[in-house]
Formats: C-alpha cells, sequence, structure tokens
C-alpha cells in the first residue's frame, strides 16, 4: 500500500512538472516578440528617383518639385518579423498610408486630416472653409468624390460608421519589408506644404494579445516647390 502511494505521489509530480513546464514553453512562443532584433524599427521617406531634388532639410521638411509627373513616392524599410509571425515565406508586416490633403472639383483644394489610420479623426462633421463657403466631407462628397493624395476617395454611399470604415480611410502596402506608395501630385499644389502620414504594424494578426504586435506612426511634411 506504501508502494502504492508514493508511486502515485512521484507520478503526480511527473504530470505536474510536465505541465507546466509545457505552459511556459507555450507561453515563449505564444507572447514572443514580433521583431527578430526584438526593436521593430521602421523608417519613411520620399524617393529620389522620380523627384531628382528631393531634399530633407535641417527642420525636418521634406522638398519636392513639381516636375509634370502625376505622383511621388514614398518608400519604407522595416525591421525583420521573428520567424513565428512569417506564414510561407510572407511577413506579416503592413504599411497604413494617408495624409491631411484633399483635392476636389477643378479648382477646390483643402488640407485637413479627416480619418488618419492613427484614429485621431472620426467626426464627419467637420467644416472645411473654401472662399467664402464652408462645407463639409458629406456636402463634397454629394456633388464630387474628394480625393485623398494617400489614393482613397471619400463617395456619397462612404459608411462612417461602420465597423470596417477605419480600414477605408487609407491605403495600404502588405507582406513586405520595403513597403511604397505613390502620393498623388498635381501643379495646385505647387507652394503647399502637406503632410503624409503612415502607421506600421508588425504583426498584422496580433489581435489576440498585445504584447506580440508592434505600431511604429511616422508623419512626412512636404512642400511642394515649382520646378527650377
Amino acid at each position: 500500500m506504501k508502494v502504492m502511494l508514493q508511486y502515485i505521489k512521484n507520478l503526480v509530480v511527473i504530470i505536474s512538472v510536465v505541465f507546466f513546464a509545457s505552459c511556459e514553453k507555450y507561453d515563449d512562443v505564444y507572447y514572443s516578440h514580433p521583431c527578430a532584433d526584438r526593436s521593430c524599427d521602421s523608417v519613411f521617406f520620399v524617393d529620389p528617383v522620380v523627384q531628382p531634388h528631393t531634399y530633407l532639410d535641417d527642420n525636418g521638411y521634406w522638398h519636392i518639385e513639381y516636375r509634370g509627373f502625376k505622383y511621388f513616392t514614398v518608400k519604407g524599410k522595416l525591421d525583420i518579423l521573428d520567424d513565428d509571425y512569417v506564414v510561407n515565406d510572407t511577413p506579416l508586416v503592413e504599411a497604413a498610408f494617408d495624409s491631411n490633403y484633399w483635392v476636389a472639383f477643378d479648382n477646390m483644394k483643402f488640407t485637413i486630416p479627416l480619418y488618419s489610420p492613427f484614429g485621431l479623426y472620426n467626426q464627419q462633421g467637420n467644416p472645411i472653409p473654401v472662399g467664402n463657403y464652408t462645407y463639409d466631407i458629406s456636402d463634397i462628397a454629394s456633388q464630387m468624390e474628394p480625393l485623398n493624395i494617400a489614393g482613397y476617395q471619400i463617395t456619397k454611399n462612404t459608411c462612417f460608421d461602420c465597423p470596417y470604415s477605419d480600414r477605408l480611410f487609407a491605403t495600404y502596402s502588405e507582406y513586405t519589408y520595403n513597403p511604397q506608395q505613390q502620393i498623388y501630385l498635381d501643379n495646385r499644389m505647387i507652394g503647399d506644404t502637406l503632410e503624409i502620414y503612415v502607421k506600421a504594424t508588425f504583426n498584422t494578426d496580433g489581435l489576440d494579445h498585445l504584447d506580440n504586435i508592434k505600431v511604429n506612426e511616422h508623419t512626412l511634411k512636404i512642400i511642394v516647390n515649382d520646378k527650377l
């Protein structure tokens, strides 16, 4: 009887050790840092290929020239993910692009950050003064679809309060460590200062736990100059 009791105690101890060791190993994997170097750095810049005279000044403003091209390109570089967040050689990373600069009608433009991917602006009725008139985004959308230079538009059928609305007000470059986005450009923007917002997400499947997702936010301030 004593031998049997001792055997049962030993078995319980062994099972407990195996159970807790398995849990600890599972937790280490489940909550592992998303990036291989545990840093998750990201950088974004204006590509000088299309805009050969592009430069960053001492005050942190990018200067580009309007040279007749209808776009310029913002590029990025992201840190490499831990292997746990690479599926079939596809990294679970994403860059969302937005801007405070909108164009509508042939002679109308306005700069207001209505729906940045950072979630700072979510009110449909932001007033937009244009000349002697004041519009809101719905007024403009009912007459002509305003274009955000990051590459998306608002229409009269746009849903502002749907569960998926946050995905509507940005453009995306996904599953690459070198994201990029073409930004609309025309001669009406000469002399203006605009802002491009970028949100880089490491592990886009990380909604299950905040410890294994990392988000970086960037703002590029850009001055559009006439061609020299």
